[in-house]
């Protein structure tokens, strides 16, 4: 690897904890179709990732049965959702140490931007990242490997020189895809083994963690 100089966030389950907002939204729209869930804590597969995707996969639903859940998930998403949210604790301080390292910081998600931009900001997080790039509203750049991608090219960034952090397998899947490095964070929805599976370069098991990793990464210190 190259030396390191770029870093990919993840949003939901590595910068933020949208547990409240992402099962309510779910649990509104699955309402719509006269759908119940026994309990929340049964929807937190929907968080990571694509909302489609899952709404296909996890509920079984059609092609357009899928897009018309997005759109009713989005009624309550942007009005509620997207601020029953809460930063994970020490995510501004890495940030702050990473950033006054000289490192670039980006955000790369499969949220819509629109609403990734708007939660960076809302919860001051905005000043650390030099772009946040996620999903159009129409559905397109919705997989991992097209967000970071993006980041890459709108930014010219080499592959080697960055790396992806994120708590599920999309993440790694798509930085592998990309021929990134990646770190898995148990600090999300996604469990060790689902990471590990995926290809995840090395597993942070909290925040602290994924600094000394990147700084490791960085300085040449660990082997990929």
């Amino acid at each position: 690897m190259e030396k390191l100089q770029s870093i990919l966030f993840d949003l939901d389950g590595t910068l933020t904890d949208p547990k409240e907002g992402i099962t309510k939204s779910v649990e509104y729209a699955l309402g719509k179709f006269d759908i119940t869930v026994e309990h929340p804590d049964l929807l937190l597969p929907y968080i990571g990732p694509p909302l489609y995707d899952s709404f296909v996969e996890i509920q079984g639903f059609s092609a357009e049965r899928a897009a018309q859940a997005v759109e009713f998930y989005r009624e309550r998403y942007r009005t509620l959702g997207m601020f029953e949210n809460l930063v994970i604790p020490g995510i501004p301080e890495l940030l702050k140490e990473l950033q006054g390292r000289g490192f670039d910081l980006y955000v790369a998600t499969s949220k819509p931007t629109v609403f990734a931009e708007e939660i960076i900001r809302h919860y001051g997080l905005e000043p650390y990242f030099r772009h946040v790039a996620g999903s159009n509203l129409d559905g397109t750049r919705s997989k991992k490997k097209e967000v970071i991608q993006y980041v890459l090219e709108e930014h010219q960034i080499a592959a080697g020189t960055a790396v992806m952090i994120g708590d599920r397998e999309h993440d790694i899947i798509g930085a592998r895809a990309c021929g990134v490095a990646s770190v898995g964070v148990l600090i999300g929805y996604g469990s060790e083994e689902e990471l590990r599976s995926a290809g995840a370069d090395y597993i942070a098991r909290n925040v602290k963690d994924i600094g000394d990793i990147i700084l490791h990464i960085h300085e040449g210190l660990v082997d990929a």
